[in-house]
């Protein structure tokens, strides 16, 4: 162990390090590699950096990168930390940094030529605009400093321009291909998708810039290719390391012997313990045991796969789980958080197997009031796994089973209904929102082509599960919080009041009035009383967009849509970082009777924990929207029934009813119009009449399919059917659009829109 004087030494190295005009933010191991220290150093090293964070030197940035305090400290007063983002219609926005986590838009101009994922300070602008009802406040950010530059890398499709390679970049990022190298190099051709960094970026002088090809991702359209372009263009980790590997290995072959893990755990494997999950899953994190005594008392118990039994602290399988955060979730791919030695077989909670588990023994009333919960290592053995549809078919069964093992099951699926549907209960009396928002389904053929798609089904069966989970999550925090023990919250912001007032008028436009849209019971009544009408599907989208997005956090916070006090993530270890973080705080506490967490690095992980969550929800929502994308190109001209889901000053976008797809219809194409946008109502006027609100039926037609810059532009067949539309209204005070001129081009818009 090297002195104090060493030891300051080493401190000094890193600061100067960190302050060369060349430093870019790193993790510790690129940031160790990039200084020329050597395994032995290392943990000194580490050391070193942790009280380097706590005396506030420096800090972690995006992604759990180092840098160093002092930049932040003279960007002056005003600077708010955000992070740079192209939201899914092509406009430059930014997030705010957690706990405030608010997306507000930046004006032309006004990004200092910031791109997606940069780290940026930023400054609030408020100003007034006139609107046809009256005045309101807008919010919009200036970037006042690229803090750190994180994406270089991107996806195109070579073509030839003049016999000169180019690279046409997927998406509505830049406006002009990137020249780049020769192609032999690589042995690109012209059509086929490739990684490629920008050397120079594309600006006034050099509209074009320069790259390089990276990587030859496949020919544009075969098979598969758009999967690799999408964890590329994300830079998803794919491949696990050889050290990870190998200990994965080791962890699975000392757990055929099972004795040093059996050890004083409590033995459930007497109980009749299901799970539940989709057909195709793989991992199993969870499995559940319902029974109700003379009295209608309940027990519940959750059985969550204990990870941190298996895994240890430190090791090489666990760096490499806590840098990916999550397994990402791609349609026909799962790029898991652990190898597959682990998530799909010794951590996995299998049929017939003895598994290890961290239990939680929650009793409560007949009124669903919890009247006490327990938390112990466990040992139990799966009687039966279940997909959601089988669960379901059992639920729905209305004769008892002629097997008598089917009917004990079927038995304990309808308590395991009941109890659900009383926790469900309570959690609706205290004012919890439940959000119905469509979620898409690919289908494959044999050749593994999207051959249709379809929004999922909500079954029954996955309410008990989420109402269980969501019972064993908050019991966790709860405890932990009482216990005053550091740890990683799910936390949920409460939403801007100015929000919630603009969606109240907005609800009141469509007929749906709110005495209060601050009241958190109102608003939970009122989606309640139209998921199924068919004003829901607005309502529901009106209100997501009125809220903050849910992240994780060290620091005090309760759930908002849950309206729930206490509230983490603890039932998903195999797939979510977050969940073993919680574990072995609980685990430790238990044990120990200590927090033992530095709550600086404890924020560092919530920070990168919800950044990965983000690249891997934003992932999954581009492989669907290329996947959809390519099953339509075939489909030009073809009818569907749509609902608005967006209003916009350059036009309406629209979604799918039955086909999951979204698209725009261009300002230029609703007829020749003076147009006013009025953001509040979600509702874009015309003078002669037309109007086009959130939630309005809509009949369109596929007009044009751009998959390299994945945008679906729709055509209107029908108008929204409204009798209660005037035939007239008065010009608004200011126009948004203005009437297409004969022959000329119309209004260009800009982009498009993609717990």
């Amino acid at each position: 162990m090297p002195g104090s004087q060493d030891q300051n030494s080493l401190a000094t190295r890193v600061l100067e390090h960190m302050a060369l005009p060349a430093y870019r933010p790193a993790k510790l191991r690129v940031l160790a590699r990039n200084m020329g220290i050597d395994e032995e150093i290392y943990p000194h090293l580490r050391q070193v950096v942790r009280g380097l964070l706590s005396a506030g030197a420096v800090q972690y940035g995006s992604n759990h990168a180092l840098i160093p305090t002092a930049p932040k400290a003279a960007a002056g007063p005003g600077g708010i930390l955000a992070f740079f983002v192209r939201d899914e219609r092509g406009r430059d926005t930014v997030r705010l940094a957690s706990p405030d986590n608010r997306v507000l838009r930046v004006k032309s101009g006004e990004s200092l030529g910031a791109r997606p994922g940069d780290e940026v300070l930023v400054r609030v602008v408020r100003s007034r605009i006139a609107t046809p009802h009256g005045a309101r406040t807008v919010e919009t950010a200036k970037v006042m400093r690229v803090q750190s530059e994180k994406q270089e890398k991107f996806v195109g499709t070579v073509y030839l321009r003049d016999g000169e390679p180019r690279v046409r970049l997927d998406g509505a990022m830049f406006s002009h291909s990137v020249r780049v190298g020769d192609l032999g190099a690589k042995g690109a051709r012209a059509g086929d998708m490739v990684l490629v960094e920008i050397i120079n970026l594309p600006g006034p002088n050099d509209p074009h810039g320069s790259g390089v090809i990276l990587e030859v991702l496949g020919p544009r359209g075969e098979v598969g290719v758009d999967l690799l372009a999408v964890i590329r263009g994300h830079d998803l980790p794919d491949a696990f390391p050889p050290d990870a590997l190998e200990e994965a290995h080791r962890i699975a072959q000392a757990f055929s012997d099972q004795t040093p893990f059996m050890d004083g755990r409590e033995d459930f494997t007497a109980d009749a313990t299901v799970t539940i999950d989709p057909v195709d899953a793989k991992d199993f994190d969870d499995a559940v045991w319902v029974s109700r005594d003379d009295k209608g008392h309940w027990l519940l118990k959750v059985h969550i796969a204990d990870v941190g039994a298996l895994v240890p602290i430190g090791g090489p399988l666990d760096r490499e789980a806590r840098n990916r955060a999550t397994s990402v979730y791609l349609p026909g791919k799962v790029l898991p958080m652990f190898p597959e030695a682990i998530s799909n077989h010794v951590a996995s909670l299998r049929e017939g197997e003895p598994r290890l588990v961290r239990s939680t023994l929650i009793d409560l009333d007949p009124a669903g009031r919890v009247t006490g919960a327990r938390f112990t290592a466990g040992l139990i053995r799966v009687a039966k796994r279940l997909a959601y549809e089988q669960a379901q078919a059992l639920i729905d069964q209305p004769q008892p089973s002629p097997d008598p093992t089917e009917e004990d099951l079927r038995q304990h699926l309808l308590r395991m209904r009941d109890l659900a549907a009383v926790l469900h209960k309570r959690r609706r009396r205290r004012g919890a929102l439940e959000l119905q928002m469509p979620e898409a389904k690919l289908d494959f053929d044999d050749e593994g082509r999207v051959s249709g798609a379809h929004w999922r089904t909500h079954l029954v069966a996955h309410s008990v599960i989420e109402e269980f989970m969501l019972a064993a999550n908050e019991a966790v925090a709860e405890h932990l919080e009482k216990e005053k023990v550091p740890f990683l919250r799910r936390a949920h912001p409460d939403p801007d009041p100015f929000k919630l007032r603009g969606f109240g008028r907005f609800v009141a436009r469509v007929g749906m009035p709110l005495e209060q849209a601050e009241d958190r019971f109102e608003v939970s009544a009122l989606l309640e009383r139209t998921k199924d009408m068919p004003e829901g599907r607005a309502i529901h989208f009106a209100l997501l967009r009125s809220m903050k997005k849910a992240i994780y956090s060290a620091d005090e916070g309760g759930h908002y849509a849950l309206a729930a006090k206490y509230y983490c993530h603890f039932t998903s270890p195999i797939r979510r970082y977050p969940d073993l973080e919680v574990h072995r705080q609980l685990t430790r506490w238990l044990r120990d009777g200590r927090a033992g967490v530095d709550l600086r690095e404890l924020q560092g992980l919530a920070e990168h924990c919800s950044n990965c969550e983000r690249r891997a929800e934003a992932a999954e929502r581009e492989l669907v929207k290329r996947r959809i994308l390519a099953y339509l190109a075939d489909r030009v001209g073809e009818e569907y029934d749509a609902v608005i889901t967006g209003v916009a000053d350059y036009g309406i976008f629209a979604q799918g009813l039955t086909m999951p797809f979204e698209g725009r219809v261009h300002i230029s194409a609703l007829g020749e119009d003076w147009f006013s946008l009025d953001e509040d109502g979600h509702e874009l006027t015309g003078r002669g009449g037309k109007r086009f609100r959130l939630g309005d039926p809509v009949r369109v037609t596929i007009a044009r399919v751009d998959q390299e810059r994945l945008r679906l532009d729709l055509r209107l067949v029908g108008l929204p059917d409204r009798p209660d539309q005037p035939p007239s209204a008065p010009k608004p005070p200011y126009p948004v659009k203005t009437k297409r001129p004969k022959g000329g081009k119309g209004n260009r818009g800009k982009g498009q829109k993609g717990r």
